[in-house]
């Protein structure tokens, strides 16, 4: 286990270096660059810019620079943890990430412990029950789920909240926290205000779950070596854990791989609804600006959760399967 977990952690580095390459490379070529777009602003605005101005803002931004002379400067901050100048907000990178990428991490770790906290026993109770009132039940909720788009389902709970209630369930703070600095009282109002957003995100991932794990664990219930079992007497919840359940959960495992990412960057609509100071709507605006190095930093970061994902689950499958387990050992 510790050679596989050391292997996985060398592919992981490898990886990341690749996907920083490959994400820097692809972010230059739609035409134009960030001065392109600001100077459009100052047109519209009604003010023009000499050439010789021009000239003095590229080279202030470095955008004079070959592609692989401005990749190296980046590689060269991101290893000092500096992670390049943003040009968008006129702020190193490092000072306007930071605290949205604490919130966006809290918000799809905690996503993902309700999304599978729900999916995981009712989609048992599905598989256990099928055909059943409850059964029926579960299923035409699955159904709305998936059909409603989280989004659509935040405007709802907004309005509800706002129409019937009067409550404001935007954002992650009160007014009176927003900027204030970091204490115990401040971490409370966040607390107070994370069941919308994490119910609202978690929502969509937890009605596919549900769907998979009921169609896995109804076709492992079928399998003989379950009928053998039940003909010798084994109880039925003895029967029910000891394998079907930790096989069904092999494609639940396994969603890890897609479901941090998919909560950071499928969720910036979400985030937008509901004025989430997360890393989406900020990755949306730097590709809009063109902002290069906040967005190469963004999706590295994003690329970073997929990939420790993928790990994640790799090194669960190797606990939950049995038969994993015993190829590992052949080999």
């Amino acid at each position: 286990m510790k050679n596989y977990i050391l292997q996985r952690l060398i592919y992981l580095v490898f990886l990341i270096w690749m996907v920083s390459v490959v994400t820097f490379i692809v972010i230059q070529l739609p035409p134009g660059d960030y001065l392109s777009t600001y100077i459009s602003r100052l047109e519209q605005a009604g003010e023009d810019l000499t050439d010789q101005q021009v000239e003095q803002l590229r080279q202030q931004y470095g955008l004079d620079l070959p592609l692989y002379a401005r990749y190296f400067r980046w590689i060269e901050q991101v290893i000092q943890g500096n992670f390049g100048f943003s040009f968008d907000w006129q702020q190193p990178v490092r000072d306007i990430i930071g605290e949205r990428l604490v919130l966006t991490f809290s918000i799809a770790i905690l996503s993902a412990i309700f999304t599978y906290s729900v999916a995981i026993p009712i989609g048992i109770y599905s598989a256990t029950h099928q055909y059943s009132f409850g059964d029926y039940v579960v299923s035409i909720i699955g159904f709305i789920g998936l059909a409603i788009p989280n989004f659509m389902l935040a405007l709802i709970l907004l309005y509800i909240g706002f129409r019937q209630f009067g409550l404001n369930l935007t954002g992650l703070f009160s007014p009176d926290y927003l900027n204030a600095p970091w204490n115990w009282a401040k971490v409370g109002d966040l607390l107070l205000h994370l069941p919308i957003p994490i119910i609202v995100i978690g929502t969509g991932g937890t009605a596919g779950l549900i769907r998979v794990l009921r169609g896995t664990l109804l076709d492992e219930l079928n399998k003989q070596y379950v009928i053998t079992a039940r003909s010798k007497g084994v109880s039925e919840v003895r029967l029910l854990f000891k394998y079907p359940v930790r096989v069904a959960l092999n494609p639940i495992v396994s969603s890890l791989a897609w479901l941090f990412p998919s909560l950071v960057s499928g969720g910036t609509i979400t985030a937008i609804v509901l004025g989430l100071p997360t890393a989406g709507p900020m990755l949306l605006r730097g590709l809009i600006a063109q902002d290069t190095f906040l967005t190469a930093t963004l999706l590295m970061f994003v690329t970073i959760l997929t990939v420790i994902g993928t790990t994640v689950s790799d090194i669960l499958l190797v606990v939950v399967d049995p038969r994993i387990r015993m190829e590992r050992a052949a080999n």
